[in-house]
């Protein structure tokens, strides 16, 4: 009896395929998070369709100092900013600081859904038309 040939594929055609598999597509950052110069703070803008409410979250990267006196099983990451109601302190266990999202210069505006942000040496400052605001850095912070 004849036995049928086995049929092969190429090792470069397999370790492609393979490779296509296994490796995410790039993204890119999101047009609606931006970061300062330093790297040390960063923001994410949800929209209303993303999660109910419109609202802007930054962060500073060693978590908010002084800490908070509330209490909070994870960290004080930042602070999110309803656009409705008063900034406030944020635990969470993640972070809006994206290291691939646009970096606003010092000195730079950042405009989206109401809001407007400041990049500065000394921090980043937030506010809505409503009066309402945040100011962030590596030492300190403040809503309002």
């Amino acid at each position: 009896m004849r036995q049928a040939a086995p049929v092969r594929l190429s090792f470069s055609f397999v370790a492609l395929a393979s490779a296509l598999l296994l490796v995410p597509a790039a993204s890119a950052a999101s047009p609606n998070s931006f970061r300062l110069p330093s790297g040390n703070i960063g923001c994410i803008y949800s929209d209303a369709s993303v999660t109910g409410r419109a609202s802007l979250r930054c962060d500073v990267r060693f978590g908010l100092k002084p800490v908070p006196r509330a209490r909070c099983e994870q960290d004080w990451t930042g602070i999110v900013f309803p656009t409705a109601s008063k900034p406030k302190p944020e635990c969470a266990g993640d972070t809006a600081i994206d290291s691939r999202a646009r970096v606003i210069p010092y000195g730079g505006r950042w405009t989206r859904g109401g809001y407007t942000c400041l990049s500065q040496r000394i921090g980043l400052r937030c506010t809505r038309r409503n009066g309402h605001g945040l100011f962030l850095s590596r030492s300190s912070w403040r809503v309002y």
